[in-house]
């Protein structure tokens, strides 16, 4: 007898045991979930940095930046951008002596954040001393990202990458 209550004692304590591990399932919307409340965090606290791995221009082959430093800041109020171009500028674009690239810092002018199904999207607008631009930026809820900047004086060009949270100086 006491055998028997042993063994059901046991096989009852094993199946417990059980149904507490989490499935690899579980497991993964859990991290997903952390992920999301962790991109939310930061679009909240409106101060982020977009890292770009590839640009898009218009009319022209994908780019690999992953060697080429680049950033687009969000600080609260403003936007600073250093941000390599390719493509096609027009009148007020300096050639030659010029850096070439999107280099823009300046107030935020139209700020917007528009929650989807599966992502933010970000709308600012930002003018600097030579040029008007507009800045739309989708951001997944698993961190990945997509930025479009679009210029009075150049074609629109397209990144994709990731955002991060500001690092402290």
């Amino acid at each position: 007898m006491k055998t028997v209550v042993l063994s059901f004692f046991l096989s009852f304590s094993m199946l417990i045991g059980f149904a507490q591990e989490k499935t690899k399932q579980q497991i993964k919307e859990e991290k997903k979930l952390a992920k999301q409340k962790e991109v939310e965090a930061l679009i909240d606290s409106k101060e982020y940095e977009f890292k770009g791995v590839m640009a898009y221009p218009q009319g022209g082959r994908s780019i690999d930046l992953t060697t080429n430093p680049n950033f687009l800041r969000f600080k609260k109020d403003s936007i600073h951008s250093e941000m390599p171009y390719f493509g096609r500028a027009y009148s007020g674009v300096a050639y030659g002596g010029g850096n070439g690239g999107l280099y823009f810092k300046g107030p935020i002018k139209d700020y917007s954040v528009t929650k989807g199904k599966k992502n933010y999207i970000i709308k600012a607008e930002v003018r600097d001393n030579s040029d008007n631009y507009s800045v739309t930026l989708t951001v997944y809820f698993e961190g990945g990202a997509s930025l479009t900047i679009g210029s009075n004086n150049r074609d629109s060009i397209n990144y994709r990458g990731s955002i991060e949270k500001l690092k402290a100086k």
